[in-house]
């Protein structure tokens, strides 16, 4: 697919943390079970946009011709999983991924393997977590049309 194709289908995909609603949420002080509900119908297929910046305008400033959207992707209700056993997974909580078209246009989605990052917290139950997020990122490619590696599904 094209950059700005992929990238379209992607943001489609992984929708716009919904921040007024949340606030909203917080404010009245839900239980949780309402977060998981909202969080649900934000995430159609399990993870949120929490922040992106198209950095290609910048670059081109110094001459260099590729381009490239970085994210932070992910899901706060599966965060907390983590996080009740470890406040510091929040360092790889959300997900940094991006969106590059290399200098022979071809476009690459980019992340580090969730499971790779989580499980150096020698924590049974946040490693638990991060081979559960290897299998959401292969079900999210698998969504968009993109090669799945065989290390998301072999754990």
């Amino acid at each position: 697919d094209s950059f700005d194709g992929f990238r379209a289908r992607y943001e489609q995909a992984v929708p716009s943390f919904q921040s007024e609603r949340f606030d909203s949420l917080i404010e009245k002080g839900v239980d949780w079970q309402t977060v998981l509900e909202a969080t649900a119908d934000n995430a159609p297929h399990d993870f949120i946009l929490y922040w992106s910046h198209d950095f290609t305008s910048l670059m081109r400033l110094a001459g260099d011709r590729g381009r490239c959207v970085e994210y932070l992707m992910g899901n706060h209700t599966i965060a907390q999983k983590m996080y009740r056993y470890n406040p510091a997974i929040l360092l790889y909580a959300p997900l940094r991924t991006a969106i590059v078209e290399d200098a022979d246009n071809a476009t690459w989605f980019t992340v580090d393997q969730p499971s790779t990052r989580f499980g150096s917290f020698n924590t049974p139950q946040i490693t638990r977590v991060g081979i559960e997020l290897d299998h959401k990122l292969a079900a999210l490619l698998e969504h968009l049309d993109a090669p799945v590696p065989p290390a998301l599904t072999d754990s």
